[in-house]
């Protein structure tokens, strides 16, 4: 990457500093604040090349608005590094996702720049419009509301159903459609292809443009009179052009498709349309990583990285042979190899393929693996309707992401009792994404749910076994959730054997304390264990992999409410409503009355930093755990 002295983006902290330019100098501008994301993201990784897509987008949106007076909403937060920079965090920039430092999405607890929580897809339309509404309640007439959606949000039935609003209610909202053909893999669907055929004339939406001002001085366009206009003269164009426009169709005024990388007539756009009355969207075709060669190449690996030298474009990858595989890893092969011996199995995730590592049975198998698109709702239910008619789904989604298919899980699958495996990634703590995307909720919200299975593995051996197990006939809905990142087993491959469901095991013998883990987690537990013998700790203390929070193993929780006054329940997930729980109510409810003390996510949001040091912060990690057993006997 050539190397560019920071002359101007030097001179920046705030907008306010940016709006002091010459129009002339936002493409030198753009070309610093890009280099500048991609020396702070090699050394620091985080989500490259979504941001450097946006360069433009981003300088001139805070050009022309007056933020942050002005709201500018974004969608899918890892396009807003360059909005940070520009925004009084430059200098903070390189704590960017670590313990203590910016968060790694946009955030109003961080900034006043940043108007919207932002970390899941698709819900910057709606809260834009609910922004842009309140500013007309509260008479704020000069204040400017813009959405920026883009990376395949426009997928999400959330984007849809903001879209049916905004035509509907009074606002003067701008959504800015960054059309980049990706989310994090390729975008899928028919409103991707839909956008890619998408032209309009510019000559025309110039000459719209000055009438519709021409009129308006005249006092010719009032409200009514406007939405009847803008209807006669999207039906001309519709014949015109033999192509109907569904956002003109919603009476939202449509501008574009325009070269996103075109900083000086995006300003120029921008300030044309700025004070339009009404819904508008203006549609900007991007190419996600431009600028930065190696990530325009391969664009799929260059979303995130890792560490990667800037010059030269080479990431700096561990080749450890002997570092154990992913859990997403290990459930991509074990998928494929039992979709080639069971016929009805299908897999279905929410545009994740590379993420979950269904693309190793996307390579192999395409006919059955679907990439729904940013739609967890919609992939829940999709799976519920093949289930029905007898095929066997996968779904994968990621624990935090599934919480926005909550009511389908329950309405129309586990209602049912339909055979759709649920398959969690990145459940429990995930690290530096933060707040967001840990998988915190999962088994506090679905032990409640009528029909489910709910399990996890310790290790990857068990996740091989769970998949095994919930793909033989009638287990219902089950779900397998697991972690973000690597496993503890050098070899993962072992015999596909079933797990009798609702049952556990007992790793370790003892006499004084019971310790009762569910999922990875445990291997903290036996870490304790381990310490503890090293320090010739006098207690005995027996160890309990529970493996299904739903059906719990009764004969195990009989076993220790017969022989236990102290428990331990550690679980890596939120403490209110999980295992913990769980086995206090099974106690109580079998009259049983030990000392049991519940380790797990407190009842507040976890922010960002590594899963070790956020494991300490919460008291899972195995010094803590030692604690919690030695504690108990206190």
């Amino acid at each position: 990457m050539e190397k560019t002295e920071f002359t101007l983006l030097n001179k920046i902290q705030y907008p306010e500093d940016l709006r002091k330019l010459p129009v002339d100098d936002l493409p030198q501008l753009c070309k610093e604040l890009r280099e500048d994301i991609v020396k702070e993201v090699a050394v620091n990784p985080g989500h490259l090349a979504s941001s450097l897509g946006v360069a433009e987008i981003t300088v001139a949106l805070h050009y022309v608005y007056n933020t942050p007076e002005d709201r500018i909403v974004w969608d899918v937060g890892h396009q807003a590094y360059g909005h940070k920079i520009l925004t009084g965090r430059r200098e903070k920039f390189c704590t960017n996702r670590k313990l203590g430092g910016i968060k790694p999405f946009p955030s109003p607890t961080e900034s006043e720049y940043d108007t919207f929580a932002c970390g899941h897809a698709s819900n910057s339309v709606s809260a834009a419009l609910g922004m842009a509404v309140a500013a007309k309640l509260e008479e704020k007439s000069d204040r400017h509301v813009v959405a920026v959606i883009g990376d395949g949000a426009m997928s999400g039935g959330l984007a849809f159903e903001g879209l049916n609003n905004v035509s509907s209610s009074p606002n003067d909202l701008l959504i800015i459609l960054n059309d980049n053909n990706m989310s994090i893999d390729l975008s899928v669907g028919g409103m991707k292809q839909y956008l890619l055929n998408l032209s309009t004339n510019e000559t025309y939406n110039a000459l719209r443009f000055k009438a519709s001002r021409w009129m308006n001085r005249k006092g010719m366009l009032n409200d009514e009179r406007r939405k009847g206009i803008i209807r006669l003269s999207n039906a001309v164009k519709s014949a015109i052009s033999h192509q109907q426009n569904i956002f003109e169709g919603m009476n939202i005024r449509y501008f574009g498709p325009f070269d996103g990388h075109n900083v000086k007539e995006l300003v120029r756009i921008l300030r044309q349309i700025k004070d339009m009355k009404g819904p508008k969207l203006l549609h900007l075709h991007t190419k996600k990583g431009h600028g930065y060669a190696p990530a325009e190449k391969d664009v799929i690996v260059w979303h995130a990285p890792g560490k990667f030298n800037p010059d030269t474009g080479e990431r700096l990858v561990d080749d450890d042979p002997n570092k154990p595989q992913k859990y997403q890893d290990v459930f991509g092969h074990t998928l494929l190899e039992l979709a080639k011996q069971n016929p009805k199995i299908v897999g279905v995730t929410p545009a994740m393929p590379s993420g979950c590592s269904m693309n190793i049975m996307m390579k192999e198998l395409p006919e059955r693996t679907f990439d729904v698109g940013i739609a967890e709702g919609h992939a829940v239910t999709f799976s519920g309707g093949m289930a029905k008619d007898g095929l066997l789904p996968f779904c994968n989604i990621y624990s935090a992401f599934a919480q926005r298919a909550f009511d389908n899980i329950i309405h129309d699958v586990a209602l049912l009792n339909l055979n759709v495996v649920f398959c969690f990634d990145r459940a429990g703590l995930v690290g530096e994404d933060g707040p967001t995307h840990h998988g915190a909720f999962d088994l506090a919200a679905l032990r409640p749910i009528p029909n489910l299975t709910i399990s996890s593995p310790m290790d990857e051996h068990e996740l091989r076994r769970l998949m095994y197990t919930a793909q033989l006939p009638d287990k219902g809905p089950f779900v397998i959730r697991y972690p973000r990142g690597g496993g503890v087993l050098k070899d993962w491959r072992c015999p596909l054997e079933e797990i009798k469901v609702g049952t556990g095991r007992k790793l370790h013998d003892g006499d004084d304390v019971a310790v009762l883990s569910i999922g990875p987690i445990g291997n903290n537990v036996t870490q304790a264990i381990e310490q503890l013998s090293i320090l010739n700790s006098q207690l005995s203390i027996a160890h309990y992999d529970m493996r299904f929070l739903k059906p719990l193993d009764e004969q195990i929780l009989e076993e220790v409410g017969r022989k236990f006054k102290r428990i331990v329940t550690v679980e890596n997930g939120v403490r209110k409503g999980g295992l913990g729980s769980a086995v206090l109510e099974w106690m109580n409810d079998h009259g049983y009355q030990p000392q049991v003390i519940r380790l797990g996510l407190p009842d507040e949001f976890v922010e960002h930093g590594k899963v070790c040091e956020l494991q300490q912060i919460v008291g899972l990690d195995p010094e803590s755990i030692i604690k919690a057993i030695k504690g108990s006997e206190e």
